[in-house]
């Protein structure tokens, strides 16, 4: 729910897309804090919600962006913390509460269903949407979301040092290292990013995310939810073990499918791949 006094600030992004539709830049302000969304392909076309993990920000779907916008209204959000979202003024990073107000921000954008695609911990509030707004969430997208924490096998190594942030570019990128195949180079501008959110946000988001998992698996929580289900998992992941993925399968009709030569984050590692994988599933709902 909106407080009385919510308004909406937004301007249009001077680019276009393919389509009929133009890309837009607006901040929703909302009763928790001011929401980041972004919109591109046609207004008309089916709506395809992506949402990015913790430690990151929309920006990191820049590059399969593109490649959706043909068949789709693509709606991307800044987690709160994130990017050029506010942190909540109630401090809440829950996973339900993620749920609820991605919810809040679809109905002020008027979007009545919704696919859902989740890359890394995005995965688990789009699974509480689902969970909540079964009417609103049509299909759901995993891209390397890790199914319960016995399969989490990221070194806890890369850490940040309260009293020594901002952090520098190179803390920045050992942190995010095993984010990415062996050899990859993080966008600066990602790098950037990472740098402009407090540690409380990153930290909080994290902890949320971690609670989430452990209070039931996501294939458990899944299979309740009953929505089709599509899994993708870059089979070089070093934060979780890539054979997890077949940890989907129970969920009755789940399509699994591995992507050769990516790491954690395909969506940057290999956009043309994933989006080879991922629209015949989006297309169908």
């Amino acid at each position: 729910m909106t407080s009385p006094n919510t308004h909406t600030h937004s301007h249009s992004h001077p680019g276009t897309t393919d389509g009929d539709g133009s890309s837009e830049d607006t901040v929703l302000s909302m009763q928790y804090g001011d929401i980041y969304v972004r919109q591109d392909g046609p207004r008309a076309a089916p709506a395809l919600l992506l949402i990015h993990g913790s430690a990151a920000t929309g920006r990191s779907w820049d590059a399969l962006v593109p490649l959706l916008t043909a068949r789709h209204r693509v709606i991307r959000m800044d987690l709160p913390g994130h990017g050029r979202s506010a942190e909540p003024v109630d401090g809440d990073y829950t996973i339900p509460e993620l749920g609820r107000r991605f919810g809040s921000v679809l109905d002020r954008l008027g979007v009545e269903h919704a696919v859902v695609v989740g890359h890394s911990s995005g995965g688990y509030a789009g699974t509480a949407l689902a969970e909540q707004r079964p009417d609103l969430v049509r299909a759901l997208a995993l891209i390397n979301t890790g199914p319960g924490m016995d399969a989490f096998i990221a070194p806890g190594t890369a850490t940040f040092d309260p009293a020594q942030w901002p952090p520098t570019d190179e803390q920045i990128r050992a942190f995010a290292s095993p984010g990415f195949r062996t050899g990859f180079e993080l966008p600066q501008e990602l790098v950037d990013e990472l740098r402009g959110m407090s540690l409380g946000a990153i930290s909080a988001a994290m902890q949320a995310s971690i609670a989430y998992l452990t209070a039931r698996a996501l294939p458990d929580r899944l299979k309740a939810v009953g929505k089709p289900l599509h899994v993708i998992f870059g089979d070089q992941d070093r934060r979780w073990r890539p054979s997890s993925a077949a940890d989907y399968r129970d969920v009755p009709g789940a399509e699994v499918e591995l992507l050769a030569g990516s790491g954690h984050t395909p969506i940057l590692e290999d956009p043309a791949g994933t989006a080879a994988l991922l629209l015949p599933f989006t297309e169908k709902y």
